[in-house]
């Protein structure tokens, strides 16, 4: 089978949705989900886009996608590219799919000269914590991630 990946473009909106509700039933969160094609279609595709996304396709099909975006190291003085989300549906795990959407983003964080390429898994999730160390990424244990969001962020900010 061949696994093709290939930027995003604005009719995938449906299927980046999709893919985005399969990851949340996947990460036991399948209400969390506030996301809309409208959403996507204007962040993703839209005038002011500061995020990207990829579809993965075998013989043609979405089987897959991701969405990452580029920060910025102040101690390197270099890009990073951070994965937000990467999602195989689960019929099609193990084909090599996952593996070709980290080389493709690999690939742009080198031709982008980032210096780091960067992404979170849950504590539980070992068969991703496993993949990730089969590709020689290393565990970074010692930041802990901070959030402030909805009722919290809006109090923060309005002090």
């Amino acid at each position: 089978m061949t696994i093709e990946i290939r930027a995003a473009v604005k009719s995938d909106a449906v299927t980046i949705l999709h893919f985005i509700n399969e990851l949340a039933v996947y990460e036991k969160e399948p209400d969390a989900v506030f996301n809309t094609v409208a959403d996507i279609e204007n962040k993703l595709f839209g005038d002011d886009v500061r995020a990207h996304a990829l579809i993965c396709e075998e013989q043609g099909e979405a089987i897959g996608f991701a969405v990452y975006f580029f920060n910025y190291s102040t101690w390197l003085g270099k890009y990073g590219l951070y994965l937000e989300d990467l999602y195989v549906s689960q019929n099609k795990r193990g084909n090599g799919a996952g593996k070709a959407i980290m080389k493709h983003l690999a690939r742009l964080a080198i031709d982008k000269d980032c210096g780091r390429f960067e992404w979170v898994v849950l504590d539980w999730n070992q068969p991703a914590i496993d993949f990730y160390h089969s590709i020689g990424a290393k565990q970074q244990n010692e930041w802990i991630i901070n959030r402030l969001s909805g009722d919290e962020l809006l109090a923060f900010a309005s002090k």
